[in-house]
């Protein structure tokens, strides 16, 4: 997980960069949640899962955030070791 403060832009209008990634061993994503400027038409803040298919975030703080992922990868993680 990295999160770096940026000046206010219109790419990151909370000065807020950030990229939280989840990979297996042999380095596929599992799960990733960042807010790159790419994938506007989804949402700025959105997750991409294993199948691709790239979904919302809802964004209430940097704190919850971290939460949410790390909740998320603890499921992943028991789905896949169980």
């Amino acid at each position: 997980m990295v999160a770096w403060q940026v000046p206010v832009s219109e790419d990151f209008p909370q000065g807020l960069k950030y990229s939280f990634q989840y990979m297996d061993a042999d380095d596929d994503t599992l799960l990733r949640y960042d807010n790159a400027p790419y994938h506007l038409d989804v949402s700025r803040h959105h997750r991409h899962p294993p199948d691709g298919e790239i979904t919302k975030l809802e964004f209430t703080g940097l704190s919850d955030l971290i939460d949410d992922f790390q909740n998320e990868v603890d499921e992943i993680y028991e789905r896949r070791t169980n």
